[in-house]
């Protein structure tokens, strides 16, 4: 049997088929390395705890910034992921015509999706994302992933040289915001 051949997509190609309708209402994709990658439905539970961190955030960073969940990130020419929650400088409005492509923080909240989203680090990475979290609910910890560097054998190029595991009594200060102090607590569901 021959191999398969395999197309990736472009970035404005998905937009393209986003804007002209072609794919399902609700139908949960995400554009990934060149990739349509089917997002899995979320649990109550995670949906929760993606609410959760977003107020917290946005109570965070306050006025000058915009909260983001669920909503698309232009990081290259072939990435386009919906992370659960992204911090942009600016206001909603200053999004109209296109995504965002440079948040200042990424989280994902995983349970079901742990190595997806560790994976994704990479593309990440790639793009040179200082500052991504992982809302470990499996461990109840805060993976936090910083320093991005090429690493050609690393999944989508690049890595980051910094990956600490933080339990619910540390604290974190993103990076965007240095004056910030955060307890990990206040990102995570009662144990």
């Amino acid at each position: 049997m021959p191999p398969l051949k395999m197309r990736r997509w472009k970035r404005v190609e998905y937009e393209r088929l986003v804007e002209q309708g072609f794919f399902q209402p609700g139908e949960r994709l995400e554009l990934l390395d060149g990739l349509l990658v089917v997002r899995e439905p979320q649990g109550s539970r995670h949906a929760a705890v993606v609410a959760l961190v977003r107020e917290v955030l946005q109570r965070v960073f306050g006025r000058g910034y915009t909260t983001r969940d669920h909503s698309p990130v232009a990081l290259d020419e072939t990435s386009e992921p919906e992370p659960d929650v992204i911090i942009v400088r600016g206001k909603p409005l200053d999004y109209l015509h296109g995504h965002p492509s440079i948040p200042l923080l990424v989280v994902e909240v995983a349970d079901t999706s742990m190595a997806r989203d560790r994976r994704k680090s990479g593309l990440y990475a790639r793009a040179g994302v200082e500052d991504y979290w992982i809302v470990n609910l499996v461990d109840h910890v805060l993976e936090v992933y910083r320093q991005p560097r090429p690493a050609p054998a690393a999944a989508y190029g690049a890595r980051y040289r910094s990956v600490r595991l933080l339990r619910r009594t540390a604290t974190v200060v993103p990076l965007a915001k240095p004056r910030a102090r955060l307890r990990v607590a206040r990102l995570l569901p009662p144990a």
